[in-house]
């Protein structure tokens, strides 16, 4: 009796080792290159710095990048800009070169696959004399329509409340819901708020406003808290909105030793992580912020990766974070310890029903770092985590993307390595913020250790 007790309970691992095999996709390498140089610009952005939004969309088996390009004669910061490629089967061409505008960051894009239309958010400069630093910027948005191939731009401006005084530091984020084919545009103004506007599936700019910042009233200075490299989602005319505080450092004690370190008379705080939403965009009306993550305490680090509407509805967030900054520790908290974590929260209706780490490491661990990640949704509604992992593993150093499942809020099986060359320390995928389908296909583009060049790979989940 023990015996056979003893084989079923056997069988049942062994069958459910085969079906968690059997889950787990094949990754296949289909395409690894080099796609162009990275820009030195020298303004302060670069060619990854949109990276709430994303530069690469897939439409079929064609997938789409905008490029960021120096312009030589131009002094910073405007001294870029935006060229859009395709890559097709016998290799990227190049589409559009936004010639003569200049601009100072990169363009983010988003796509709608069923009607073949591609959209690049633009942020030329108003102002004509090249040698000049900074300047006013109007907002705009380049529409492709698929003919023949050809793709024909067309410029298309948002609709305002008034004049907002637009600049080259954009911070803008561009969001798409692919399938009811309309478009979010966000653009900061300063420190105290976004300029929102929305375009409908009817092709108007139907419904624009302000999204006013979370007032910082524990400061000891009270003062708005600027948000900065949101991700943000379009669902179905509801809009979710996460990013991290970036203001001058708030705290006098840490500002004034920071000045000291470093001779500046100011450093920036990335430390806390807020969410908003808004159930009706036309209304105009968002939630109260709530404060998903903090490392106030310690001077710690945060930054947002990537958010994701599952078809319940329910929002997927994911960000890392770093305990402290090292450099105070000894002065203002000795007793603190250092930890580098990939982070995941799940929330509905502005309530956070889970939190785990997708990988943590903790100070003299032993351990590798998730350095940065994003999410990647496959047809069948499965949700995926990608990405890149460093440090010492054992005996060994690691430095190599891999990718995990979500399920019920956390991390499950182990992590797969992606076979790839070289890996992705920074890099955008064609998410489904931009308007792009799920898809057995995960599209990377960006940069690699140790590589002068931005990289594009395409890997098969099968």
């Amino acid at each position: 009796m023990h015996y056979r007790i003893a084989l079923i309970v056997a069988l049942g691992f062994l069958l459910a080792s085969l079906t968690a095999d059997a889950n787990e996709p094949t990754l296949s390498v289909l395409v690894e290159e080099d796609v162009y140089a990275v820009p030195e610009a020298n303004n302060g952005a670069g060619a990854t710095w949109c990276y709430g939004s994303t530069v690469i969309a897939r439409i079929d088996s064609e997938v789409f990048l905008t490029e960021l390009e120096v312009v030589p004669t131009a002094q910073p910061l405007n001294n870029c800009q935006w060229n859009l490629s395709v890559r097709r089967a016998n290799g990227w061409q190049r589409l559009h070169a936004d010639r003569p505008n200049r601009t100072r960051e990169p363009s983010p894009i988003a796509v709608f696959p069923d009607s073949r239309e591609i959209f690049v958010s633009a942020n030329p400069t108003l102002v004509a004399d090249p040698e000049k630093y900074s300047g006013p910027a109007r907002p705009q948005v380049v529409r492709f329509h698929d003919s023949n191939h050809t793709f024909e731009p067309t410029t298309l401006l948002p609709r305002w409340n008034g004049e907002p005084p637009f600049t080259e530091h954009s911070y803008r984020s561009f969001a798409a819901d692919g399938f009811r084919r309309e478009l979010i545009l966000f653009q900061n103004i300063g420190y105290t708020h976004t300029e929102w506007a929305f375009r409908d599936r009817s092709g108007n700019w139907s419904a624009t406003g302000k999204l006013d910042w979370q007032w910082g009233a524990d400061y000891a200075k009270p003062q708005p808290i600027r948000i900065c490299y949101p991700t943000v989602a379009l669902v179905d005319q509801k809009v979710f909105f996460c990013g991290v505080s970036d203001i001058i450092e708030p705290n006098p004690q840490w500002a004034e030793f920071k000045k000291e370190l470093t001779g500046r008379a100011w450093d920036y705080d990335f430390r806390r992580l807020f969410f908003t939403w808004t159930d009706d965009i036309t209304k105009g009306e968002f939630h109260p912020w709530i404060e998903i993550s903090s490392r106030e305490e310690t001077c710690g680090w945060i930054m947002p990766n990537d958010l994701y509407v599952d078809p319940e509805g329910a929002v997927h967030l994911l960000w890392s974070e770093r305990a402290i900054d090292t450099r105070l520790r000894e002065k203002f908290f000795p007793e603190a310890k250092q930890s580098e974590a990939l982070c995941y929260a799940l929330v509905r209706e502005g309530k956070v029903l889970k939190r785990s780490d997708v990988m943590i490491r903790h100070e003299n661990e032993g351990k590798p770092v998730a350095q940065t990640g994003r999410f990647h949704v496959t047809p069948d509604n499965r949700l995926w985590v990608v990405c890149y992992i460093r440090g010492r593993e054992g005996e060994h150093t690691v430095s190599e993307n891999r990718i995990v499942e979500i399920k019920n809020g956390a991390p499950a099986g182990v992590f797969r390595t992606i076979p790839l060359e070289k890996p992705f320390s920074s890099f955008f995928t064609a998410t489904i913020r931009a308007g792009n389908k799920p898809s057995a296909i995960l599209d990377l583009h960006g940069t690699s250790p140790n590589s002068n060049s931005l990289r594009y790979a395409a890997i098969k989940l099968d």
